[in-house]
Parts: structure tokens; sequence; C-alpha cells
């Protein structure tokens, strides 16, 4: 115990001195150093260096969707590597694993989503996603087209063009310098949307981009109908569909792809984190075979975008296990379920604890929203924050949402979950939630 201390603490050293840390705060880090080290993952458990083991009910970022410690994944890229880590895709050049994952992705995605750009991640993917819009309409001879309407709230990444199409504005206030023709319109409001396309025109307007659900901006789920009439609209006036399923994808909602829940095809999706589950970086951008057939028609020369490990051999073979597991555990269905379970544990606690306030969920991506009693709204000081460090203290890793107005605890655990474990959130979060309470 002894030695594990002191290599925790040696390791905090050269954490603080080495390692800049993505999404935050420098002076904490520096001052106090990582509250986790993570050594081991098995199922929906971490084990961190000192030897505690908490439930990660956030799948790390929304992405560990078969859970930790999965030895097929493991096996998947070892075999890979040894025959083909990686090469290059560019000039044409392939690898099998990328042209099966492909063939799969066009296979399980719903409509006629057809064709694949592999990327390394979501902010990859939408900033991918931008150009290849903006270009299919210009090779059509709509060069004005060039305009992307977001959403307040959304969330779509953190390169310069998916920071521009977030609407969370603490994400815009750290530059100076934001991309230029991105909107933003009221989250769930179709009317704002048909009021900012006869502003701006629809002929200036490439594409309108949505979360299915909201992830990062608090979990926010999209009321009855709102997704049909966006369809619509978008349709009426030639405007092309993005639907980020960056987080969504891959079962996390109870189907396959949130947008099923709603009954509509965008024309683009966008899908990273569950496509492996995090055990190697990869995105991807899926265009319908429409557009596809225009860009190969249309187009001349070199296609001017990649990245260098757009279609990685190992990443492609491990997001087709992934998938494997996916389908053959029957987690999709899982999610679901146990979805159920998760929201009715939510208003269990609703019930018997008198700060909390609104709880949704749809299959397994929750929020549970923290309001002060006596006036049904926001605490002047967000409370969120320490339910998430009470929870962590017992054993539950969650994540909070503090801007735009929200206080909020969100929740997105492996699709692996049971209810056993399950109940086990639920009990760490009614504690956690209850020792706040009696501390405000």
């Amino acid at each position: 115990m002894v030695q594990q201390v002191e290599l925790k603490d040696y390791l905090i050293d050269l954490d603080k001195k080495h390692f800049i840390h993505p999404t935050s705060s420098l002076k904490q880090q520096h001052e106090s150093g990582a509250p986790f080290i993570f050594t081991e993952g098995k199922g929906v458990y971490l084990t961190d260096i000192t030897g505690k083991k908490v439930l990660e009910g956030m799948s790390s970022l929304w992405n560990v969707n078969v859970g930790y410690g999965r030895k097929e994944l493991a096996e998947a890229a070892r075999d890979q590597m040894e025959k083909l880590a990686y090469t290059n895709s560019f000039s044409s050049m392939s690898n099998e694993p990328a042209i099966r994952l492909a063939a799969k992705i066009a296979e399980i995605t719903p409509g006629n989503l057809h064709a694949v750009f592999f990327t390394s991640g979501g902010s990859e993917a939408n900033d991918t996603a931008y150009k290849l819009v903006r270009y299919y309409w210009k090779l059509k001879g709509f060069t004005n087209k060039t305009k992307i309407i977001s959403r307040q709230k959304a969330y779509h990444g953190v390169n310069i063009g998916a920071t521009s199409a977030t609407g969370i504005s603490p994400f815009h206030q750290m530059t100076s310098s934001l991309a230029p023709d991105f909107l933003h319109v009221d989250a769930f409001s179709a009317e704002a949307l048909r009021e900012c396309i006869e502003k701006e025109g629809a002929e200036t307007i490439a594409a309108f981009i949505a979360e299915p659900v909201q992830g990062a901006g608090g979990v926010n789920i999209a009321p009855e109908g709102y997704f049909k009439e966006i369809r619509k609209i978008c349709d009426e006036h030639h405007i092309l569909f993005i639907a980020d399923e960056v987080i969504t994808g891959f079962g996390r909602t109870g189907k396959m792809f949130a947008c099923e829940h709603y009954d509509v095809v965008p024309d683009v999706m966008l899908v990273a984190k569950g496509i492996t589950s995090g055990y190697v970086p990869l995105g991807a951008v899926i265009i319908a075979e429409t557009i596809h057939r225009e860009l190969v028609e249309l187009s001349e020369g070199v296609l001017l975008h990649g990245y260098t490990y757009s279609g990685h051999a190992t990443a492609c073979a491990v997001g087709l296990k992934n998938i494997e597991i996916i389908e053959k555990e029957n987690l999709v269905e899982n999610a679901r379920l146990m979805g159920k379970e998760l929201l009715e544990g939510f208003f269990e606690i609703q019930r018997e604890v008198d700060i909390v306030g609104e709880v949704r969920a749809l299959g397994l991506i929750g929020a549970v929203e923290i309001v002060d009693p006596v006036t049904n709204n926001r605490f002047p000081t967000l409370v969120a924050p320490k339910v998430s460090a009470e929870a962590a203290k017992r054993g539950l890793i969650v994540r909070t949402v503090g801007f735009e107005g929200m206080d909020t605890v969100v929740f997105a655990p492996p699709l692996i979950i049971n209810k056993q474990e399950i109940r086990e959130l639920i009990e760490i979060l009614r504690e956690s939630l209850l020792a706040v309470q009696e501390s405000l």
C-alpha cells in the first residue's frame, strides 16, 4: 500500500508537470493533480492506482458501449496489427478492414445512407461533413450555399468548424476567431429554423445539423414530431440534414441509431465514440447514396480532404468486432430495457430528494436536474459538481453540465450494464444527492 501511494504521488507530480489535460481546469490540475489515475477496467467498473473501484456511469466520455476489458477487441487489434497495422488510404489505396467496415455501416444505418468517409473521431467527422456538403453544393452550381445552421446547447466538437457549430457559449469564448457562416437557432423550435431560413435565404444555406439527443448540452431529448418537421423543412428548402450521432450511435438510446426513434433519415450521419467503444480512435461521415452518386458524377480531379489515419486498418478491424459484439450480445435491446430501469430509478429519487427537478432518459443516456425546491429554479451557485464529487467518493463516476442555465448531472453507463449495477448506480446517486441536500 505504501508503494502504491508513493507511485501515485510520483505520477501525479509528473502529470502536473507534463500532461496538459483536455477540457480540464489548467489551474486545478496544476494545483491538485489527477483525482483518479485509472489502471484497469472490467465490465462497467474502473480501478485506480490505489485499488479503489468505481462504477463508470458515463462510459468514460459516452463511448465505452461494450464495457471495459473486452479481450475480443484486444485480439482483433493484435491480429490486424500482426498482418497490417496501418496503410494510408490516399490515392485510392485501400485495406480489407476499412472496406468491410464501410459496407457494414452501410448495412446497419437507416434508409439510403450508403458511403463512408473515415476520420479519427467526432470533431474531425463534423469538420469533414461541413466541407463535404459545401463541396456538394458547389459542384451543383450553388456556390452561395455555405451556411450551416446548428442549435443552441448543441455540442459538435472542438475543431474550429465544430466549435463554431457548437451552440454552447463558453466554447466560443475560448477563441476570438470562430469560423464564418455558422448560425444557431432554438434547440427544439421548428418555427425558429423556418424563420432563420427566411431571414438568411435558403439559397445561402448548405445544411442543418442536430444531435438526435443533445449530449454535452444536458441530455436534451426532442419533443415528439420535432425531427419530422425538421426533415420536412429541409426538403422544402433544398437544405441537407446532418444528424450528429457521435454520442447516440451504436445502441446508446435503445436503437442502433437515435434518429430511428423519430422515423427520419438524414442526408448525412456522423458517428464516432461507440463505433469502437473507445478502444481505438475512429469516426466516420456517412452520406446518402444519391449524394454520393452526384459527388462521383460531378467531381473532377482529387478530393483534397483526408486525414493520415482515415480508414486506419487496425481501428476498422476493432470497429468491425465491436459491432459484432453489439449485435451478438443484443446490447441495443439491453440499452432499451436497462434505460427503463435507469429512468424509473431517477423517478424514485425525484420523489424522495427535494433538490431534484426534471429527470429524463432515452435508453442509457439520461439526466437529473438540480433545482432549489423553494423557487424551483437553479441555485445561485452550481450544485451538480458537488453531487459529482460526492458520487466519486462513494464509487460512481458521473459528469455535470453547468452552463446555459443548466445545473445537471448526466449519465451514460456502458450498454452491458445489468439491473444489479443499475441499482448500485441509483443508490450511490441517492446517497450523494441527500448528502449534498443536507449541506445546503
